[in-house]
């Protein structure tokens, strides 16, 4: 069913739409989740006409905002009149030199928010699981992620910015086959040597982003997501390419922060996201194909850190009809 919506929202909507800059803001924004501070850096505007311009947007109910902390990020509207207006961006000409420009300064922009996130994880690569303490221990989290997943056994195991090799070290004792991404080297040597001391064979690790995964389609019957939501810039885009990898009646379990109100882990940490809340994830899955089937938040007892670690667990909605075998071409 198309999407509906009143002649007086649709006549608004059309109305903000139809401005240069407004119309370059609409096809940003339905690319990515972006701030006031890196949409002038694009533009080559200045705050105060940006400003306005995402004001009128806001009000034509074609972007809506949220604010963390300090910082509020903007994105195109999912339904109503902003559904016109995506199908109008998807028909303009992509060589257009105006929208060219800003994509290769939006490619920027990301280029330097990867960069920032790529620094801090070959500084601290050595001590990221210090780091975990700013919340309630990682062994009840680890408690609570072997109690999700169950005892009954695992043929493949996908870790998505795996980090140290912790989420792998926990899980792959329980699987058939394990694959651990990441795209940082300096984590991958870390994961390396860690996996080796643990002495498990059933491991692989691949360097890749996780917006587009070196890893085969419709295979998993888990994909983890531990503490890494929080850095993109894109969680939804993640999720769905995560989804990706499942397979029929697969599992999803993504872990991270309940919101809170920690700037420092923005500044010190490079964290873009200050936690996420339930139905944020929820919708994140629905709109990946899955459905959440448990969710449990570990509220911290007292001496154990700040922060509220949340745990969803999703399932793809497809039946699963036959066991999926691993050949040796998937052992390639």
């Amino acid at each position: 069913m198309k999407p509906e919506t009143t002649f007086d929202s649709l006549l608004a909507a059309l109305a903000a739409a139809a401005e240069p800059t407004r119309l370059r803001l609409l096809a940003l924004l339905s690319e990515a989740e972006l701030t006031v501070t890196e949409l002038v850096t694009i533009l080559g505007q200045s705050q105060p006409r940006v400003s306005r311009h995402l004001k009128l947007l806001v009000e034509a109910e074609l972007v809506e905002r949220h604010r963390e902390g300090a910082w509020v990020f903007f994105y195109i509207a999912p339904g109503g009149a902003a559904a016109l207006v995506r199908d109008i961006l998807a028909r303009l000409r992509h060589q257009d030199e105006v929208l060219t420009a800003d994509r290769v300064r939006l490619a920027e922009v990301r280029r330097a928010r990867a960069e920032q996130a790529a620094r801090y994880f070959a500084a601290h690569a050595a001590n990221w699981d210090e780091l975990r303490a700013l919340h309630i221990p990682e062994e009840r989290v680890e408690a609570t992620i072997l109690d999700l997943v169950g005892s009954a056994p695992l043929q493949s195991v996908l870790d998505l910015g795996t980090g140290t090799g912790r989420m792998l070290e926990l899980l792959a004792p329980h699987a058939v086959r394990a694959i651990g991404v990441d795209q940082s080297p300096q984590m991958l040597a870390v994961a390396r040597a860690r996996l080796e001391k643990a002495g498990l064979r059933n491991v692989q690790l691949r360097q890749g982003d996780i917006y587009a995964l070196p890893v085969e389609r419709d295979f998993y019957d888990l994909v983890v997501i531990h503490q890494v939501l929080h850095y993109l810039d894109d969680p939804a885009r993640a999720v769905r390419e995560a989804a990706r990898a499942l397979r029929a009646s697969g599992r999803l379990l993504i872990v991270d922060f309940a919101p809170h109100a920690e700037e420092s882990l923005r500044e010190l940490h490079a964290h873009r996201r200050l936690g996420f809340a339930g139905e944020e994830i929820a919708e994140l899955m629905q709109e990946a194909g899955l459905d959440v089937i448990e969710r449990r938040d570990l509220v911290p007892d007292q001496g154990e850190g700040k922060l509220t670690v949340s745990l969803w667990l999703g399932r793809d909605r497809r039946i699963i009809s036959d066991p999926l075998p691993l050949t040796s071409r998937e052992f390639a």
